[in-house]
């Protein structure tokens, strides 16, 4: 594949580049498997559907054609389980979970990556979403005892990661 340049110009980046080295949605490094795919996350509802509303001219249009979005404010019914699963961009810049390249967090880095980007912050990222695994094994412990439709906030939290907390 021929590396293809992108410039973004948005609310947050200016002038920032990037290179997409990779086809989109392939070539993951072999521990990243993602349940979820960047439009059918944006489909889905997550965010409250303010995620990406500066920014579209970056990724490929189709991916806004069903997406749950709200250009105002952070609405959480447009969520997936219809609930605020989400804390300020403030708490995750103080606990140091941002990383210059993706001033918006980790769906930031992963829409990046599915379309082909690889980059210095790939191996921690990849880590990060690993890590929610654990809350994969708390939710079906919970709904053996409490029922499937048991803790939305955890499932549309697991959403924000690309797993599919709906199958649970």
């Amino acid at each position: 594949m021929k590396p293809v340049k992108v410039v973004v110009n948005d609310l947050m980046q200016q002038n920032y580049v990037y290179w997409r080295t990779e086809p989109p949605g392939r070539n993951f490094h072999p521990d990243f498997h993602p349940e979820l795919t960047p439009p059918e996350l944006l489909e889905l509802g997550v965010f409250g559907g303010k995620y990406l509303t500066d920014c579209r001219g970056e990724f490929p249009e189709a991916w806004f054609a069903r997406a749950r979005l709200c250009h105002e404010f952070h609405d959480p019914e447009l969520n997936c389980f219809g609930v605020n699963a989400s804390q300020p961009l403030s708490v995750w810049r103080a606990r140091g979970w941002i990383h210059p390249d993706d001033p918006r967090g980790w769906f930031q880095w992963y829409c990046r990556y599915f379309l082909g980007r690889r980059g210095p912050d790939d191996e921690r990222q990849i880590r990060r979403h690993r890590g929610m695994i654990r809350h994969l094994a708390q939710l079906r412990r919970a709904a053996a005892v409490e029922g499937p439709f048991c803790r939305p906030v955890q499932r549309q939290a697991l959403l924000h990661w690309a797993y599919d907390s709906r199958k649970i």
